[in-house]
């Protein structure tokens, strides 16, 4: 019998840091299976909620700056610094 809905994130960032343990977690290995395949099968979800997140994010870019994508420059240290461009 499969348990309720699994909770889902509370932002990117968390779902990231859930991600990012639950691959160290299996990679040290150790769990019974039934655990392994439980915390591969939340990692799976976490995954498509960070895809998710992402193509929206991508998607309001786009809407932003009229559905051209661009290189974002990041500014050099210093620049920008007295307010004159």
């Amino acid at each position: 019998m499969k348990s309720a809905a699994p909770i889902p994130p509370a932002s990117f960032e968390t779902a990231l840091q859930e991600l990012e343990r639950l691959v160290q977690t299996l990679e040290n290995g150790g769990q019974p299976l039934e655990e392994a395949l439980a915390a591969y099968e939340r990692g799976q979800a976490l995954l498509k909620h960070c895809q998710h997140t992402l193509a929206q994010a991508e998607q309001k870019i786009r809407i932003l700056d009229g559905d051209t994508l661009s290189e974002f420059a990041v500014p050099a240290a210093g620049a920008n610094e007295g307010g004159a461009d």
